[in-house]
């Protein structure tokens, strides 16, 4: 910064700049003369990329020299990476969702700092230089692209970079994300049916038209939700008298999420031991995927 006119204490204003490669002795020093002057350019052809090297700027004037700042450590400007990230590779997490890993340059192998990964996703019809870029930054060597095409095909490459731009491309990988799951509970039509049953404990039965590969079950008591996940063809839950339950069915898979069901609510028992058979009642819901699977939740203190 430079020094405002009241504290030059006199005429013939200017600069002194000092500077030498870090780690040696001798000081090269440079003036200034003008005392507006806020930069000064130090041009070396043979000066390696990223070099550091100690700075201190001093002032003078016609009376003489004043003192210098405190030392400080610049460096020389930087070369892109040479050489391109290695043994990239990937996977589909989901229909939306793939993960990406690559090894860094061998560092004999490439100058200049690397600062971050630059990884390019393209889908297979689509043109490379309109590919998604998601930056890491530092040694981060993973990264998740998300808001993917489910059961598409993608193309992968990754490339070093820092503050003087990317380096190379590594080689491009393949992947196909996962297929989506086609239905969920909430657009094709199918019906849930709740009875009531009063036995020494009391019962509820779910039943549901047709099939999916797993179901999530949720309920919620007291403003707390619990989560089961099964593939079988029944599931058991513990339900504590005198509450009321609201079960939600989510269908799921490899590719992803289905929409929940509408909410089915159970509620209260007022008589846990009451014995034969109790009314029924039927609630409608949006499901897809199950042939007839029965949910059955008893008051058992423990899944």
């Amino acid at each position: 910064q430079t020094v405002p006119e009241e504290l030059q204490n006199g005429g013939g204003f200017g600069y002194v700049v000092a500077f030498r490669p870090l780690g040696t002795v001798s000081w090269m020093q440079t003036v200034v003369a003008s005392p507006d002057a806020a930069r000064y350019v130090f041009r070396n052809e043979s000066l390696p990329p990223f070099s550091p090297y100690e700075v201190k700027v001093g002032v003078y004037n016609n009376k003489g020299e004043g003192s210098f700042s405190p030392v400080t450590v610049v460096y020389s400007a930087e070369e892109e990476p040479t050489r391109a990230p290695t043994t990239v590779l990937a996977r589909s997490l989901s229909a939306s969702d793939v993960e990406v890993s690559w090894a860094p340059p061998w560092e004999n192998q490439h100058k200049g700092r690397i600062q971050g990964y630059e990884v390019r996703c393209w889908r297979h019809d689509e043109k490379e230089e309109n590919a998604k870029r998601i930056r890491t930054v530092g040694n981060q060597t993973s990264t998740k692209v998300s808001n993917l095409r489910g059961n598409a095909l993608y193309h992968l490459a990754v490339r070093a970079y820092n503050t003087a731009g990317t380096g190379p491309s590594s080689a491009a990988v393949n992947v196909t994300t996962k297929k989506p799951l086609q239905r969920s509970c909430q657009t094709s039509p199918c019906q849930v049916f709740v009875q009531k049953i009063y036995q020494a404990q009391p019962f509820y039965l779910i039943f549901f038209r047709e099939a999916l590969p797993r179901v999530l079950y949720r309920w919620n008591t007291q403003g707390s939700t619990s989560v089961i996940e099964t593939n079988k063809t029944s599931v058991e839950l513990s339900l504590p008298f005198d509450e009321d339950y609201i079960i939600e069915i989510k269908p799921f898979s490899d590719g992803g999420d289905g929409s929940s069901s509408k909410q089915i609510r159970i509620p209260k028992i007022s008589n846990a031991y009451a014995r034969g058979s109790g009314s029924s009642t039927s609630s409608a819901c949006t499901l897809s995927a199950l042939s007839t699977i029965m949910i059955s939740l008893t008051a058992r203190s423990s899944l």
